[in-house]
């Protein structure tokens, strides 16, 4: 597994999460008592695509189903999840993200925290996963059969969740979020299509068997494209970013069908893709250009020591409404989380934390306070349950995943449901 830190981080920093064992038995008997409580929640039919218009407030749950047998483990992860799965237990504990009740409980704790979509991850190694053995051999020399197997796993367990919430009769959707980082996505095969078009096609066959879980934006179901964290602003360079784009225009036939928007990390820290330049002090505007999505972004007002300090989120506008804004549980510095050593304590001084010192989530309520104010049309979230190091560091607070662990118990669930109350609210009157 291609771990995204390597691909976002402007300096990317190499962790040795230490390993921590799950062993709280409160955690499991109230995950057992919430299975109970939430059978009967999905009784509603499920409500046809979510269309997006002028006036929509959207709230999207970065989501990864990259776990499961001879996939991805939480071994070696700083925190465990309350979930457990059965066929996980010989592979040191965790759960499946095939199995059945592990998806139950996953669609029930988001529609409690009130969210509209998942976006759904697959942009790891995707020319390894989608590509021809031709194609293997000649440009992939990492994809052995063993981790081309894994990183096909995922893929399996990510198409699952169309028919498995479907089933599950929930209104929550599911956006695509392809792999667009790795040049050899455009590489064509020996049938003459490459993995990014294999990918489209992979996520355009699910949208059409199930169409009640598609989101259409500006006319067309809507897909998400990752293409990594620092980004080429100067166009005469040819930066894939702009090869994609290229791309999509030179198919219509893809480009007819679907709604593309690119997604990058750490805009924060990049201004020559910035609208104006000058130290900020609110969240910045992406250059109409570019127009990226942010896949997450810094916030630390107060930062001086690091090149870019203070860091503020970004956004994109897109005609009279801004189109996208990210919020985050905790976001790490420039060099990760530790200085000097980044496996280790203590913070790095531009680091922004999971807790105040009342063990508030205080990162993350600075975040929506801009949301707020900001309005979007798509409010993402950052993130539900990616676990896998080097992202996450080695304690709750250089961890900024969502879901109930053996760190943060159900605080960081509550924690997003109460601040989309809040965000609802904000906005019922746009």
């Amino acid at each position: 597994m291609t771990n995204r830190a390597h691909a976002l981080q402007l300096k990317p920093p190499s962790k040795k999460i230490a390993e921590r064992v799950l062993t709280n038995f409160f955690f499991v008997t109230v995950v057992f008592v919430t299975f109970l409580a939430t059978a009967a929640a999905f009784a509603s039919p499920p409500t046809g695509p979510l269309i997006v218009d002028a006036q929509s407030h959207i709230v999207a749950l970065e989501y990864e189903a990259w776990f499961g047998p001879r996939a991805v483990t939480f071994q070696g992860t700083a925190a465990k999840p309350v979930l457990q799965s059965p066929d996980m237990q010989s592979v040191g504990g965790g759960y499946d993200s095939a199995d059945p009740q592990v998806i139950r409980q996953h669609v029930a704790w988001m529609e409690q925290m009130g969210v509209d979509a998942a976006i759904s991850d697959l942009t790891n190694n995707v020319s390894c996963i989608f590509n021809s053995q031709w194609f293997i051999k000649k440009y992939l020399h990492y994809c052995t059969a063993a981790f081309r197997t894994s990183n096909q796993i995922i893929r399996n367990n990510t198409g699952n969740l169309y028919p498995a919430w479907t089933q599950l009769g929930t209104p929550l959707k599911l956006i695509p979020l392809l792999g667009g980082a790795d040049p050899t996505v455009l590489y064509p095969d020996i049938d003459g299509e490459n993995s990014l078009q294999k990918e489209i096609e992979f996520f355009g066959s699910l949208m059409c068997q199930f169409p009640d879980r598609q989101v259409i934006y500006e006319g067309k179901p809507l897909m998400l494209i990752f293409i990594g964290a620092a980004q080429d602003p100067t166009l005469a360079d040819d930066p894939l970013w702009l090869k994609i784009r290229r791309f999509l225009e030179s198919h219509p036939d893809i480009a007819a069908k679907y709604s593309f928007k690119e997604m990058a990390g750490y805009l924060d820290s990049q201004p020559g893709l910035w609208l104006k330049q000058g130290t900020p002090d609110a969240p910045v505007e992406i250059k109409p250009v570019y127009g990226f999505w942010s896949w997450v972004d810094r916030l630390n007002s107060t930062c001086t020591v690091a090149p870019f300090c203070p860091y503020y989120p970004s956004y994109n506008q897109s005609g009279s409404r801004v189109e996208n804004f990210t919020a985050s549980i905790a976001t790490a510095g420039q060099n990760g989380w530790g200085c000097p050593d980044s496996n280790a304590p203590p913070y790095c001084p531009d680091d922004a934390l999971r807790y105040e010192k009342d063990r508030t989530y205080a990162t993350f309520d600075s975040f929506m306070g801009y949301a707020g104010q900001l309005d979007p049309t798509f409010l993402i979230i950052h993130q539900f349950n990616e676990f896998v190091p080097p992202d996450e560091g080695w304690n709750a607070n250089t961890d900024d995943d969502i879901e109930p662990s053996n760190l943060w118990g159900f605080g960081a669930l509550n924690a997003v449901k109460q601040q989309i109350q809040i965000y609802r609210q904000q906005t019922a009157g746009d």
